[in-house]
């Protein structure tokens, strides 16, 4: 394990969601965004009104800036994030979670919570020098964002499916040569 599970999480989820604005876009609806709440497996308190999805939506360039910025650039967006945000970590400990790290009140905003999870997960790739886990996907047609915290640091493809398309290609490319 590269990082702590609350920092993999978060680098995880704000993945998923700068990739729900990929074609086809998703996270388009109230419904779709309890499911993205569900699954990250965040707490706290929750509008489910059309302005909180508008808020959770319109983080999707800020996160992706952060996540494929260089270390200096992604300095000063977290610490911009974490002023901005009046960020106050503390260590929690809540349902089956032990001991992590949150950096805002449980009754903040949920994409204010988002951002600042976000933001300090990123303190840990960057004090680690580890944002080369961090990138595009490989596949020339797709703009996904790819986190790779396998052991081996092989991940390049953002799904199996842009995976698997790239290996066919290489086949029907190798196929026609031979």
């Amino acid at each position: 394990m590269v990082f702590a599970h609350d920092t993999d999480v978060s680098l995880q989820a704000a993945v998923a969601l700068v990739n729900t604005a990929e074609e086809p876009e998703t996270l388009e609806s109230l419904e779709e965004l309890d499911a993205f709440f569900a699954r990250w497996e965040y707490t706290g308190r929750r509008d489910h009104d059309p302005a909180e999805l508008d808020e959770v939506r319109a983080l999707r360039p800020r996160l992706r800036e952060l996540l494929t910025s260089d270390r200096d650039r992604a300095v000063e967006l977290v610490n911009q994030m974490l002023a901005e945000t009046r960020a106050v970590p503390q260590l929690v400990r809540h349902d089956r979670w032990d001991w992590h790290v949150h950096a805002v009140r449980p009754d903040e905003p949920f994409a204010k919570r988002i951002l600042v999870e976000t933001a300090m997960a990123m303190v840990d790739v960057i004090r680690a020098d580890e944002l080369s886990r961090l990138g595009v996907c490989a596949d020339d047609t797709c703009q996904a964002l790819v986190l790779d915290l396998s052991r081996n640091r092989s991940r390049r493809f953002c799904s199996t499916t842009c995976g698997n398309r790239n290996a066919v290609a290489a086949y029907r490319a190798r196929q026609a040569e031979g």
